[in-house]
C-alpha cells in the first residue's frame, strides 16, 4: 500500500509541482491549499508525512505543526520556508518538524528528505506495533487468574504501576515474576521506554559489573572496546533484577550506591553518569532471612522492599488452572496448527489435583507436551505425562488445599463423607456398589451413612 502524503500551501503552482513529483514516486498525494481545511482532513484521513508551507494565511506552518505534533505524534512533518527565512526553519526544527525544505528546492533533495520521513514513520508504526504486541503478552489484562491471591497481585501491579518507586516481587521459581514486571513497566509513564532484564543467577559474579555499569576500553583483559552496561541500556525506563538474591556483597555495595544517587561509573572509568530508571527486583529466596545470616545487606533490601509483591504459587490458587491450562492450549494449538477444544473433566480434575512444585512453567510445559502428542481434539488423562497422575502427589495435593490451622479429627469426618457421597454418586446410589469404592463392607457404609446424616433415596 502506497504511503500518504498530505501537502499543505497556498500557493497552487507548489502544490502541482509537488503533487506531481510526488505521484510519480508512487505516493498517495493530497494537495490542500488552505491549512485550516488540511487540519480538518487530518481528523477524518490516516497520513503517513504532511508537508507544509511556512507563511500561509489565517494559520502558519508553525501553528500546522504544533497541532500535528500534540494530536498526531507519530506524524512527521517537513516545513516548507522561502530562501531568507532560515531562523524561521531553525526554530520549527526545535519545537519538532522532522526537516525543512527551502524554496526554491531541488527535487533530488526534497524526494530524498520525504523518503527519510516515510522510513521514520514506518519506523515509528512499528514500533506502537511492537508495543501493542508487548501490552497483549505481558499487560496486567494477560495476567491470567481470577484466584482472591491473583486478584491482589493485579490490584498492586496496578496502584504500582505509575509510581517511581522500586518493587521487589518474591515468589517460587516458575510463578511469574518476570511477567509481572514487564506489566509494572507497560503501566508506568515509563512504557515506551526500554525494559532491560538481567538474571543476576546466570551471570557469572566475575562480569556481573561489567555486565550491570559497562566497562571502559583496556579496564581488563578481554576490554577491547568500550560497552554500555545494562543501567545505561534501561536509561528513562525499567531494569529488571531477577534473582536478586543471588548479587555478591561487592556489587551490592554498588546497586545500592546506583539506588540512592542514580550515578555510576563505568568498570575502569572515573566519569559519574546519571541515569534515570525504576528499578524492579525479584527473588525466590526469602531475603529477610539472608539479611539475618549476613548474606544481604539490609540496607539495599530496604531500598528494594518499597513495594513487595508476592506471587502466589499455582498450588494455592488451584482454581486459576482451568484458565491458564485453556490459555496454553490455545497457544500451543496455534504454534502447531492444530485444534483442540479442550480438556475431558477427569483430566482437569488431574491437573487441578497435582502439587505442581515448578508451578505456571511446569503447567506450561505439561500442555505443550499434551499437544504434540495427543491425537484426539480433546486432551484426556491419557494424554497427561504420568507424573501427573502419581495417586500420591494428588492426596498430597489434595492435603496443601486444606488450611494451615485446622481440627484434625473433624477434618477427618468431613474429609470420610465427602468420600462416602462421591463413591455414592459413581455408583448411581447403589449401596453396594458403593462399598466395593470405598473398600468397606456394606454394614459399615451403613453406619457411616447414619452418622453423617446421609440420604440414600
Amino acid at each position: 500500500m502506497a504511503d500518504t502524503i498530505l501537502v499543505i500551501d497556498d500557493e497552487q503552482n507548489y502544490l502541482l509541482v509537488l503533487s506531481t513529483l510526488l505521484e510519480d514516486q508512487g505516493y498517495n498525494v493530497t494537495a490542500i491549499p488552505d491549512p485550516e481545511t488540511a487540519l480538518a482532513y487530518l481528523e477524518e484521513s490516516e497520513v503517513d508525512v504532511v508537508i507544509t508551507d511556512m507563511k500561509m494565511p489565517k494559520l502558519s506552518g508553525q501553528h500546522v505543526l504544533e497541532h500535528v505534533r500534540r494530536n498526531y505524534p507519530q506524524v512527521p512533518v517537513l516545513i516548507m520556508t522561502a530562501f531568507g527565512s532560515i531562523e524561521a526553519a531553525v526554530e520549527a526544527m526545535r519545537v519538532g518538524a522532522f526537516d525543512y525544505i527551502s524554496k526554491p528546492f531541488s527535487n533530488d533533495e526534497l524526494l530524498l528528505s520525504v523518503a527519510k520521513a516515510v522510513q521514520f514513520a514506518h519506523a515509528r508504526q512499528q514500533n506502537r506495533l511492537l508495543l501493542e504486541s508487548m501490552s497483549k503478552q505481558f499487560g496486567v489484562g494477560n495476567i491470567i487468574g481470577g484466584s482472591r491471591p491473583m486478584r491482589r497481585v493485579l490490584e498492586m501491579i496496578q496502584r504500582a504501576g505509575p509510581s517511581r518507586s522500586t518493587v521487589l516481587v518474591s515468589g517460587e521459581s516458575g510463578t511469574g515474576k518476570e511477567l509481572v514486571a514487564r506489566a509494572i513497566h507497560l503501566t508506568s509513564p515509563r512504557k515506551d521506554q526500554p525494559f532491560v532484564s538481567v538474571n543476576c543467577m546466570a551471570l557469572n559474579p566475575g562480569v556481573m559489573e561489567s555486565e550491570l555499569f559497562g566497562h571502559e576500553k583496556g579496564s581488563f583483559t578481554g576490554a577491547v572496546a568500550r560497552k554500555r552496561g545494562r543501567f545505561e541500556l534501561a536509561d528513562g525506563g525499567t531494569l529488571f533484577l531477577d534473582e536478586i538474591g543471588e548479587l555478591s556483597h561487592e556489587t551490592q555495595v554498588k546497586l545500592l550506591r546506583v539506588l540512592q544517587e542514580r550515578r555510576f561509573e563505568r568498570v575502569g572509568g572515573v566519569d559519574p553518569i546519571e541515569v534515570d530508571i525504576r528499578v524492579v527486583a525479584a527473588t525466590n529466596k526469602n531475603l529477610q532471612k539472608a539479611v539475618s545470616e549476613g548474606i544481604f545487606r539490609e540496607d539495599l533490601f530496604y531500598r528494594l522492599n518499597v513495594v513487595h509483591i508476592e506471587m502466589p504459587p499455582l498450588r494455592e490458587r488451584r482454581e486459576d488452572i482451568p484458565l491458564l491450562a485453556m490459555h496454553f492450549l490455545h497457544k500451543f494449538s496455534r504454534e502447531n496448527q492444530k485444534i483442540f477444544k479442550g480438556f475431558t473433566p477427569d483430566a482437569l480434575n488431574y491437573l487441578q489435583g497435582f502439587d505442581w512444585p515448578g508451578n505456571v512453567r511446569q503447567l506450561e510445559n505439561v500442555i505443550e507436551r499434551s499437544v504434540v502428542l495427543a491425537d484426539a481434539e480433546t486432551i484426556g488423562v491419557e494424554d497427561l505425562p504420568a507424573e501427573i497422575k502419581d495417586e500420591e502427589a494428588q492426596y498430597k495435593s489434595a492435603v496443601d488445599m486444606l488450611p494451615t490451622r485446622i481440627n484434625l479429627p473433624d477434618t477427618l469426618e468431613k474429609i470420610e463423607a465427602a468420600l462416602i457421597r462421591r463413591a455414592l454418586a459413581k455408583s448411581e446410589f447403589v449401596q453396594v456398589k458403593a462399598a466395593e469404592l470405598l473398600g468397606v463392607s456394606k454394614s459399615l457404609l451403613a453406619y457411616k451413612l447414619k452418622k453423617y446424616k446421609i440420604v440414600v433415596h
